[in-house]
């Protein structure tokens, strides 16, 4: 077994801290329409990406910290289990996600280039795929962050 089946293990788990705590803001933040709303499709997105896995993990494995994976985890994301409250608490929960999701693109990033050197195009496609998804939610993420920041950091509460 390869060190990719860290990678699938890697992924399988971060995608799946990312949706479910997409869901958990947007469900938090309801009274903000587009942030309920965006993340549930976010959320989404990532599921796609963990049921695509599958194929995957059935030919390199899939190892998950704990499972006798040679390399522990520095950083591990526990996911977002609460939601903070009022425009501040916002702000700060979308960089939280924003921190998820790039721990997701790395990954796939990290993926597909092992994907172009074992010439694997299932996995080389999946890949792609899912970065430029990533960069999607990466995008909308930093795009609500610059739109919530003035108010929340120059509005008196």
């Amino acid at each position: 077994m390869t060190h990719l089946a860290t990678y699938v293990g890697l992924l399988h788990h971060s995608e799946q801290t990312l949706a479910d705590s997409l869901r958990t803001v947007g469900q938090g933040h309801a009274q903000e329409t587009d942030v309920f709303h965006l993340c549930e499709t976010l959320a989404r997105m990532s599921e796609d990406h963990i049921r695509s896995l599958t194929p995957i993990a059935r030919r390199y494995g899939e190892k998950r910290s704990g499972q006798g994976v040679e390399e522990p985890e520095r950083l591990h994301a526990e996911g977002i289990g609460s939601v903070r409250e009022g425009a501040v608490g916002l702000l700060r929960d979308l960089q939280d996600l924003c921190l998820l999701a790039t721990l997701v693109q790395t990954s796939w990033t990290v993926v597909k280039q092992a994907a172009q050197g074992a010439r694997d195009q299932e996995l080389l496609k999946l890949a792609q795929q899912a970065t430029t998804q990533t960069s999607r939610q990466l995008t909308w993420l930093n795009t609500r962050m610059k739109a919530a920041a003035p108010q929340a950091l120059l509005v008196a509460p």
